[in-house]
């Protein structure tokens, strides 16, 4: 039986579920909220919400959300969940990518590296309510599985590189471990496949132009890349082509609506016209740019010229966190501290940035993302109960700047519950911390002989 029939066969659930006594953030077009409200689940979609009294189904669930908050589940629009297990890894350590981390990568990531990665990662996002993931990294049917199991929306990419990857050692090995995961997961009701050149400088133009044929021939496979992420990837393109990185993107033909563009740091006004026009998406990533002294994403500039701008944590190597109230207040600060001013960028948009718009730059804003009937009944619940979430002026306010993972008590996909009272359901927490631990271990152990090596 295939990973989409299993699914399928597993979570056909044609029980109504009612949750009452909410605080409904639909995120929809019109920010409609219902306090209280009630919402209608039948299966895997929502069919009916509204405020005050519910209807009355019979041998439904009824549950009393106390008044909580209930709203979209969150999208992390860019992370490597494989990489979970390099967290904290080298933290101080100025040339740690080629001291530590790509030679552990090339020792040691192998699909039960990345398994034991991605089930972490999954656990950790479950439980701080994101719901649909876009992740790029390698073994990436292994990542896919584990979404899968774990019961997370995602698009999962393939990442294609020239740096000597663990998982193909030229790039007709890697093209045909896109094919794989492509027909592993062809129309499976939550994993959408996806293609990932690593980036403009480590595929080269010759490759991305093969990338986009390759997507041409693929139309509802979607495209991942990191773009315009550094100084070095713009000096690469200046130094070769003689113009910006999105340009040579544009040139190789990559630069077109299915186009899931991270990072985007390193951006003038006309490489912001040229991705509007192209009608891509783009990914903001602020805690782990921060962090690497990178610099500032301009949303702002992104969001006025059309653009859908996600939220992403990046990899845990990188952000340390995947959960997404980690990444609310820097992307709101930067894009404050670019704009001098505390306009910019208010807590609301960022909200939107984490749900209906991080879905809209997957283009999956038609299934998830808000809470509208006929979408998914993916959603989570917040707890109002910690003293540092009140007063609430703002619920907007209060969920960037104050709210945190351990507010979440439920999340669900397509009706399915993954948390439910802070209990996972989908995964089994203590083999999942164990498995990562003995990676840790392992590595610990290679970091040593490295730093032995060295002196």
């Amino acid at each position: 039986m295939g990973v989409a029939s299993l699914y399928a066969r597993i979570t056909a659930n044609p029980m109504t579920t009612i949750l009452t006594n909410a605080w409904l953030l639909t995120l929809d077009d019109a920010l409609t909220e219902h306090r209280p409200g009630w919402l209608q689940i039948d299966g895997d979609t929502i069919t009916a919400l509204g405020s005050g009294t519910p209807p009355t189904v019979e041998n439904a669930e009824i549950i009393d959300c106390n008044g909580d908050i209930v709203m979209p589940g969150m999208v992390n629009a860019h992370c490597h969940m494989g990489m979970s297990v390099f967290r904290g890894l080298g933290e101080d350590v100025d040339d740690r990518l080629y001291r530590y981390i790509l030679p552990l990568e090339r020792k040691f990531v192998t699909p039960e590296m990345v398994r034991a990665g991605s089930a972490l990662s999954a656990l950790e996002m479950i439980q701080g309510g994101v719901t649909t993931i876009a992740d790029m990294y390698y073994f990436e049917t292994e990542v896919g599985r584990v979404a899968a199991q774990s019961g997370l929306r995602a698009i999962v990419g393939q990442t294609l590189a020239d740096f000597d990857p663990p998982d193909h050692k030229d790039f007709d090995q890697g093209f045909a471990r896109v094919e794989e995961l492509v027909d592993e997961f062809a129309g499976h009701a939550l994993v959408t496949p996806s293609i990932a050149p690593h980036a403009p400088y480590s595929t080269g133009l010759k490759v991305m132009e093969r990338v986009a044929r390759w997507s041409a021939d693929h139309p509802g496979v979607p495209v991942q890349m990191h773009l315009a992420e550094s100084t070095l990837e713009v000096a690469w393109a200046r130094d070769n082509h003689n113009q910006s990185t999105v340009a040579v993107t544009r040139d190789a033909g990559l630069l077109k609506p299915n186009l899931i563009c991270a990072h985007c740091l390193q951006l003038d006004d006309a490489d912001i016209t040229m991705m509007s026009e192209a009608q891509v998406c783009a990914v903001t990533n602020p805690r782990s740019n921060g962090k690497a002294g990178r610099g500032i994403a301009p949303v702002e500039k992104l969001r006025n010229a059309g653009i859908p701008t996600g939220i992403g944590s990046d990899g845990a190597m990188s952000g340390n966190t995947l959960d997404l109230f980690s990444q609310f207040a820097p992307v709101s600060m930067f894009a404050k501290l670019l704009g001098g001013s505390r306009k910019p960028l208010p807590a609301l948009d960022v909200v939107r940035m984490a749900t209906i718009e991080g879905a809209r730059a997957l283009s999956l804003n038609l299934k998830t993302g808000s809470l509208e009937t006929g979408k998914q009944a993916d959603l989570i619940r917040i707890s109002l109960a910690a003293p540092r979430l009140h007063p609430i002026y703002d619920a907007y306010s209060m969920l960037v700047f104050a709210a945190m993972p351990s507010d979440v008590t439920d999340t669900l996909v397509a009706g399915r519950w993954l948390m439910r009272d802070r209990q996972v359901q989908t995964l089994d927490p203590h083999k999942t911390l164990r498995d990562a631990m003995q990676i840790a271990t392992e590595f610990k152990a290679e970091m040593t002989r490295i730093d032995e090596a060295a002196r």
